[in-house]
C-alpha cells in the first residue's frame, strides 16, 4: 500500500516569542520540523508534503530536500484547511499526518497506526493523559468505538472529563480525503476548519475508527514556548542515554550529557559528564571520554582516550591515541595508533603518525608528522602568510625543541632535530641537527630602566 504523508508546518508559535518560525526550533540540535521528516523518511512514503506558512521561506531554505514538497498556506484557517492545500499533490492509497512541531514520534508507533489503516478503516493515535487540558476528546459509544473529537474549547463539562485526548496524528484511505475535506465547516468556537472534524465525517459514512497509542506519551508532545521545548530537549538526550546505555556505554550521570546527532558506540565506552556529542561521531570499543568535551563529526578508534576539556572536530583518533586535556583537533585531524596530543595542543588538518606527540602547547597546522616524532612545547606551524597556507612535513623520529617556529613551506627529514628556541626555514636533511637563533651575548654593568616619578 503506498503512502503519502503530510507535515503540518505552518503555524506562527507566538508563545514562543521568536522571530524564528516554531517548527525551526531545536530539539538535540535538530530542527523539531527535521525530526518530523527524518521519521517520516524512515516509513519510506511516495511523497512527503510540507505544509508551510508563517516564515515560510526560511522553514524551505533550511530544510529544502528533492524529496519534500512544500505546500504554501497563506492564511491559517485550521487543521483542516492545512490539508485540503496539500490534496491536489497526493497520490497515494493511505495519507497520513503529521505535525513539525511534535520531534519525538516514533516510526514504529506510525507503523503501529498505519497497520489500522484499510479501505474500510482509519488509524487515529490517541492518548492517555491525567490532565488532558488543550487537547481534543475522544468519544466513544456504549461499545467503545469512536464516534467523534470534540475539542477542547468546545466541549462540554461531561466531555472534558475524559481522559484519552486526540494526539492529531491521523492514518486514513486517500479516496475518501477530498470527500471529508469538502464537507469541513468552520462552525466551532475558533472559527477554523478541523481535521478532527473527518472522524464523525468517516463514523457516519460507515467506517471504524481503530486507535493506537504511543508506548510513551512524550512521543507526541508538542512544544508550543521554551519551557515545552526544554521538556522536549531533556526527554530526548533521555531517551538517548538509555540506548546508548543498552549498547555497553557507562553514562557517569545521564542527566549531564548530550547527543545532537547521530551516534554509533561500541562496548565498554566509558563518558564522563557534560560530554555533548554533535553531528556524526562513531566511537569504537573501549573509548574513554573525559569530562566536559564536545565531540563533533569525529571517529574514535578503539581505546582512544579523551581528557577533560578537550574540543574534537572533523577529526580521526587511531586505536590508543590519545588527547587532552585541553586539547583541540580541528577538522582534517588524524592521529594514528598510539600517537598523543597533549595539553593546551591544537591541531588543524594535522597528520600525526603512529606514536607521535606533541605533548603541550603546541599549535600543528597543514602538517604531516612522521611515526615517533616527538614535538617540543612551545612549537607551531607558521603555516599561513596572509594569503596562502602552506604544508610541514616531518620524517619519522624527527624531534622538535621546545619553543620552535617552522616556517612553511619546510621539510624536516628523518631523524632529524632542531634545537629549541629556532625558527626553522630552511629544509633538515636526515639525522642532522638545526640551530637557528641569535647568539647569545651577556652585557656586563646593564642597568635596568628605572620608572619616571610624576611631578
Amino acid at each position: 500500500m503506498s503512502l503519502d504523508i503530510v507535515i503540518l508546518a505552518a503555524g506562527q508559535g507566538t508563545r514562543m516569542r521568536s522571530a524564528l518560525p516554531k517548527v525551526l526550533h531545536p530539539v538535540a540540535g535538530n530542527s523539531m520540523l527535521g525530526h518530523v521528516i527524518h521519521s517520516a523518511r524512515q516509513l519510506q512514503p511516495k511523497g512527503i508534503h510540507v505544509v508551510i506558512g508563517h516564515g515560510a521561506e526560511l522553514v524551505r531554505d533550511r530544510l529544502a530536500a528533492d524529496d519534500l514538497n512544500f505546500v504554501m498556506q497563506d492564511k491559517q484557517l485550521g487543521t483542516g484547511h492545512a490539508v485540503a492545500q496539500a490534496l491536489p499533490a497526493i497520490t497515494a492509497d493511505t495519507v497520513l499526518v503529521l505535525y513539525g512541531d511534535v520531534p519525538l514520534i516514533e516510526v514504529e508507533t506510525l507503523q503501529r497506526l498505519l497497520a489500522k489503516v484499510s479501505a474500510s478503516q482509519l488509524g487515529l493515535l490517541t492518548v492517555n493523559l491525567a490532565d488532558p487540558t488543550g487537547y481534543g476528546r475522544i468519544v466513544r459509544d456504549e461499545q467503545g468505538k469512536v464516534t467523534a473529537i470534540v475539542e477542547h474549547k468546545d466541549a462540554s463539562e461531561a466531555q472534558k472529563a475524559i481522559k484519552e485526548g486526540n494526539t492529531g496524528i491521523l492514518a486514513m484511505p486517500a479516496a475518501r480525503l477530498a470527500d471529508w475535506m469538502g464537507r469541513l465547516s468552520n462552525n466551532n468556537a475558533q472559527g477554523e476548519y478541523y481535521l478532527t472534524d473527518v472522524i464523525a465525517m468517516a463514523v457516519a459514512d460507515g467506517l471504524v475508527v481503530a486507535t493506537e497509542q504511543p508506548h510513551d506519551p512524550m512521543e507526541v508532545q508538542g512544544a508550543n514556548d521554551r519551557r515545552q521545548l526544554s521538556e522536549l530537549e531533556r526527554h530526548y538526550q533521555l531517551r538517548e542515554s538509555r540506548r546508548l546505555m543498552a549498547l555497553g556505554v557507562t553514562l557517569r550521570d545521564p542527566a549531564r550529557f548530550d547527543v545532537r546527532g547521530e551516534v554509533t558506540v561500541g562496548r565498554d565506552v566509558l563518558i564522563d559528564i557534560n560530554v555533548i556529542l554533535e553531528g556524526k561521531v562513531v566511537i569504537e570499543d573501549d573509548v574513554q571520554i573525559g569530562p566536559n568535551c564536545v565531540i563533533k563529526d569525529s571517529t574514535l578508534r578503539k581505546g582512544v582516550v579523551i581528557k577533560a576539556n578537550s574540543h574534537i572536530e572533523g577529526a580521526v583518533m587511531g586505536e590508543g591515541s590519545d588527547a587532552g586535556p585541553f586539547a583541540r583537533l580541528r577538522p582534517g585531524s588524524v592521529l594514528e595508533a598510539r600517537a598523543h596530543v597533549g595539553n593546551f595542543v591544537e591541531l588543524k588538518n594535522a597528520h600525526l603518525g603512529e606514536g607521535a606527540k606533541a605533548g603541550h602547547l603546541t599549535y600543528l597546522g597543514d602538517a604531516q608528522i612522521g611515526a615517533r616524532s616527538n614535538i617540543g612545547a612551545g612549537t607551531i606551524t607558521c603555516n599561513y602568510d596572509g594569503a596562502n597556507k602552506f604544508r610541514t612535513v616531518m620524517g619519522e623520529d624527527v624531534f622538535i625543541g621546545s619553543n620552535n617556529s617552522l616556517v612553511a613551506p619546510v621539510e624536516i627529514e628523518a631523524g632529524a632535530t632542531t634545537a629549541a628556541g629556532s625558527t626553522i626555514t630552511l629544509a633538515v636533511e636526515p639525522g642532522q641537527l638545526a640551530v637557528a637563533r641569535a647568539r647569545q651575548r651577556n652585557i656586563d654593568g646593564w642597568k635596568r630602566p628605572e620608572k619616571i616619578k610624576k611631578s
